[in-house]
């Protein structure tokens, strides 16, 4: 019995008790006050006449002033009680029937798909990713005003608990291909030995935690793939330092014998500052191929000529190493100055962690902000507040990485530094993707999404046929066939027009090609290298795939 029928029974015995009740007061009066003897059912129907207000009673009028008085009674309590239905069983009911009902169960049909335990921002980059790739997902969330959202939103979502097995049953998840467990590292171990007891053989259970210190508890209890995207975001918040300081190229992707792809974000005081994409020579000078580029967060494919470069310009580029090195080169500032304390880093949880580790390997001198006093912060306060960042040498810096938790605050830190030196780089990460844009209106120089990375993550762990290149990088580089273009040229396919992606290298009998022409045609059997933002390779693999 739920909550509303536990209601109505309450009610309706009390409303019988009391009418049961005044039908003998009422009996009782006629017989003694009125002498007008009455039989009991009699007595009973003037009550509910009177509770109802069909009637004022079959008796009236009333000689004796007790009757009178009992009646009077009678009427403003059956008033009462009719009026207090109305909050306590009618709104209820009416918002039930009105409101929007919640799947509870999957269908039976639905097979081969993965379970997300439960809704979050990750949860919304890798729901795209699976759906580029032709995988059906269904959240599973235990709370119901949520679970409502989701599902008006278009979402397929139950409204379960996932920590019961129950819940998981609810969900299929015995015929589901994997469970993914992303609520918190305690709930996530919880939700892992409920699969343990109703997941099929072939499920693969994923759990994502926040510590990665826990990662081996997640393995005892039954997790396949225990991942941990906060370290991943900080290496690659790291490495745009450790590259911007140093002539060496650093995370190169490599797709064939001596070619790569790269993003090489454009520095402060940079030669290319200032010019247009056709004015700079990138391409003479370094014989490189610029595939794309971020202007103030938004990703071009391919980049206008007349686009003015700025420090906030991420160029997508690719050719050999050596190409890549000599761009590298222009990109850097032509004032290079390394002093102690070049590098600030602003928050000191496991993405900062790891941040001031990489620096510490690259030989890199930095110091760290964090609200809390704790081994390896050199300056303890809040970082919106100016004279905490110049106590921390914000004037001598050359690059700030934030790795704060909220956005809001990332994004208002970011407008501070800006204000307070303007020539300082400004490397950050955020939660939520659509936090990006706003970062780079603010002025930071380059920007990695956490939902993103972990999206990615989870889908290069899940999806067999998807070789995610770039995990801890703005853009995303696959390497999948594509039946949908087999027979067709690269000029016929016009994959730049149709996805905003560009196809960087076809692999065909263990060869990687990377001399691509209009006129390249592809074949049964190629596996196609593409390079883009995850919007538009996951437009990519819904198109050609």
């Amino acid at each position: 019995m739920d909550k509303w029928q536990r209601r109505t029974a309450y009610y309706l015995l009390m409303l019988t008790g009391v009418m049961l009740v005044y039908a003998v007061i009422y009996d009782y009066g006629m017989s003694v006050y009125e002498s007008e003897p009455e039989t009991f059912l009699h007595s009973l129907q003037v009550v509910v006449e009177t509770f109802t207000t069909t009637g004022f009673g079959s008796d009236a009028p009333w000689q004796t002033p007790e009757m009178n008085l009992l009646v009077i009674i009678m009427d403003t309590t059956g008033v009462f009680l009719i009026f207090m239905a109305l909050p306590v069983l009618v709104f209820p009911l009416m918002e039930d029937i009105l409101s929007t009902t919640v799947p509870t169960t999957v269908d039976d049909s639905l097979t081969d798909h993965v379970v997300v335990c439960t809704y979050t921002s990750r949860a919304d980059a890798l729901i795209a990713e699976l759906d580029a790739w032709g995988v059906e997902s269904v959240i599973l969330e235990p709370d119901r005003a949520t679970a409502v959202k989701l599902h008006e939103d278009g979402y397929d979502v139950i409204n379960a608990d996932p920590e019961s097995t129950e819940g998981l049953e609810d969900a299929g998840v015995e015929r589901a291909r994997a469970l993914v467990a992303d609520v918190s590292d305690e709930v996530d171990a919880s939700i892992v030995l409920a699969a343990g007891e109703v997941g099929g053989e072939d499920l693969q259970v994923v759990s994502v935690v926040e510590d990665p210190e826990s990662v081996s508890y997640h393995r005892l209890a039954g997790a396949d793939e225990v991942l941990s995207p906060r370290p991943l975001l900080g290496r690659g918040l790291a490495s745009k330092v450790t590259t911007g300081i140093s002539t060496e190229l650093g995370d190169a992707i490599e797709i064939g014998d001596d070619f790569d792809i790269a993003e090489l974000p454009i520095h402060r005081k940079s030669e290319l500052v200032g010019k247009t994409l056709s004015e700079s020579g990138i391409r003479e000078q370094a014989g490189v191929n610029v595939i794309g580029a971020w202007f103030d967060g938004e990703f071009r494919s391919p980049p206008d000529p007349d686009a003015e470069l700025d420090n906030g310009t991420v160029l997508l580029v690719t050719g050999r190493e050596d190409q890549l090195q000599t761009l590298k080169e222009l990109t850097l500032s032509r004032v290079r100055e390394f002093r102690r304390g070049e590098t600030i880093v602003v928050g000191y949880g496991q993405v900062g962690t790891t941040v001031a580790e990489r620096l510490t390997e690259a030989g890199v001198s930095y110091r760290v902000i964090d609200l809390e006093q704790k081994s390896g912060v050199d300056v303890v306060g809040d970082a919106l507040e100016p004279d905490v960042l110049h106590a921390a040498g914000l004037e001598e810096a050359r690059t700030v990485v934030l790795t704060l938790p909220d956005d809001t605050t990332t994004e208002f830190a970011t407008l501070v530094i800006r204000d307070e030196s303007p020539e300082t780089e400004v490397v950050a990460r955020v939660t939520e993707n659509e936090s990006v844009q706003k970062m780079y209106r603010a002025g930071a120089d380059y920007v990695l999404s956490l939902a993103s990375v972990s999206g990615r993550m989870i889908a290069s762990t899940i999806l067999e046929g998807e070789d995610v290149l770039s995990i801890d990088q703005q853009v995303d580089v696959v390497r999948t066939e594509a039946v949908g273009l087999v027979g067709q040229t690269l000029e016929e396919a016009q994959v730049r027009k149709r996805t905003g992606c560009t196809v960087v290298g076809v692999e065909r009998g263990g060869e990687v090609i990377t001399d691509l022409g209009p006129s390249f045609r592809v074949e049964a059997g190629d596996e196609l290298i593409v390079a883009g933002t995850d919007a538009g390779t996951n437009r990519f693999t819904e198109l050609c795939c």
